[in-house]
């Protein structure tokens, strides 16, 4: 077995342990020889282990003595509320207040809570560029020719062989590529819904999928959602009547990190099947998981064809590089129609580029450690928030993803805590940007893709200080 990969899974088991109880304050972890008998590794390799775990600030090491459960690990802040959107579709778009967030995409300046993508410190920008350098030379006519309608074959290839990690079991003609995972939802909607038709979403949901849902001419119904468990199923049998098409994001949605279980999952697939809507599951999170396992998406219950699978490079390697894909299932040949006529081909040296970074393995090299970076980053800003933030905040509690969301007490405006923290140099997303209704004013969205350091959770205490301010003042 791999030592990098042996060395996440015994990390990992024992964060999970300590995480879930099982290991309690205090509790003596095994020592460095014991580890090594129990798992048959290196001591460098179970040194990594708890210098890992250390990091985490999940156990400290005594001299003489061990490790131990630590201590100083955060309090466990409550669960925001399970959303309660009002059950009739609405269209009271956010417009301003998404543009003015969004305008700050980019800014150096800033620190950038609000745009939900890794950082590029935490991506490999060097092996890509000779990426995409060695495409443009390997690529028939250096990469100036269209490419099949379907996408680059390679590309697909290895999609398909990726797919078997969550069920998938795809093969390269069920899919198709698209310039990110935006134009591949937009294709999807374009070939599902006309102008006055009904989509069922989770509430809160991504701005982009509420805008674009919007400008198609779709009504838009959002539906109770569960900050760790998604969606409402039961609110969802109850609008069957009055939807046309449904869009998901089962694993790690933004803004709420959640993560439909499977048999919530399987038993949507069914319910969607059984009346004939289609189900668009968008899973560009699920790559991004904090466990052991890649959770299933919806597409691996599907059976007969309704599910149509979409997902991208653009939240976990390359957000600027705009690689996308679906597996449409029995609608193949309306998307295929679509890419025709708005874009034709995809582009050549940039799926080359992407295809061969993944065929080489590198891709999961990188996965592994920005899954670790990422979790990391979520034990901080929740141990940075409970103790910076106003008593009463609660937290959301993603088991992986980019998100972490944080509610107020309904005292606290975050759309005026934004115009605040500008000022300060920091940039936050308000929960009303993720909504068509007049809900989540007392809530925002935190990227947690930013490199930690000592920066960072100052930015935080800043923040933290920002509000409480705000709750005293009004």
């Amino acid at each position: 077995m791999n030592k990098d990969f042996l060395y996440d899974e015994i990390a990992n088991g024992i964060a999970s342990q300590i995480r879930n109880g099982v290991l309690k304050t205090g509790d003596r972890l095994p020592s460095v020889r014991m580890l090594c008998q129990e798992h048959g590794i290196g001591m460098n390799t179970a040194k990594r282990v708890f210098l890992e775990l250390e990091a985490q600030s999940l156990i400290d090491s005594k001299p003489q003595s061990g490790y131990f459960v630590s201590r100083q690990r955060h309090r466990e802040l409550p669960l925001p509320d399970v959303s309660r959107p009002s059950l009739t579709a609405n269209d009271d778009e956010p417009s301003e207040l998404v543009s003015k967030v969004y305008a700050n995409m980019g800014n150096k300046e800033l620190t950038l809570f609000s745009i939900g993508a890794p950082s590029g410190d935490l991506l490999p920008l060097v092996k890509l560029k000779k990426e995409i350098i060695q495409a443009t030379r390997e690529l028939g006519e250096g990469g100036t020719a269209y490419e099949p309608l379907e996408g680059n074959l390679k590309l697909r290839q290895l999609i398909a062989v990726r797919s078997l990690a969550w069920g998938g079991n795809l093969h390269e003609n069920d899919l198709i590529t698209t310039a990110g995972g935006v134009n591949a939802l937009s294709f999807c909607m374009m070939a599902l819904g006309k102008p006055g038709d009904t989509i069922a979403m989770e509430s809160p949901c991504y701005p982009g999928i509420l805008q674009l849902a919007l400008s198609l001419g779709l009504k838009v119904l959002e539906l109770p959602t569960h900050p760790a468990t998604g969606i409402d199923i039961e609110a969802l049998k109850n609008a069957i009547p009055k939807i046309n098409l449904c869009l998901l994001i089962p694993n790690f949605n933004t803004p709420l990190g959640s993560c439909m279980p499977e048999e919530h999952k399987r038993e949507v697939v069914a319910l969607l099947a059984r009346h004939q809507i289609p189900l668009i599951e968008d899973d560009v999170y699920g790559d991004l998981y904090f466990g052991s396992q890649r959770p299933r998406c919806c597409k691996s219950f599907d059976q007969e064809g309704n599910v149509l699978w979409c997902s991208s490079i653009s939240k976990t390697l390359a957000p600027g590089y705009r690689v996308g894909w679906i597996a449409p299932g029995k609608y193949k040949e309306k998307i295929l129609k679509l890419k025709l006529v708005h874009s034709i081909s995809s582009v050549s040296i940039v799926h080359e580029a992407v295809a061969n970074f993944l065929k080489t393995g590198k891709y999961e090299q990188h996965l592994r450690l920005l899954r670790r970076t990422l979790q990391n980053n979520y034990e901080n800003y929740v141990r940075a928030i409970a103790e910076y933030f106003p008593e009463g905040t609660k937290t959301s509690r993603p088991q992986g993803g980019l998100a972490l969301w944080v509610e107020f007490s309904k005292d606290i405006d975050t759309a005026k805590l934004y115009e605040l923290a500008i000022k300060q140099q920091i940039s936050i997303a308000p929960g009303r940007m993720f909504t068509l209704q007049d809900q989540f004013g007392n809530c925002m969205r935190l990227c947690i893709g930013l490199p930690w350091s000592e920066k960072l959770n100052l930015k935080l205490k800043q923040l933290g200080s920002l509000a409480k301010t705000h709750y005293v003042s009004g």
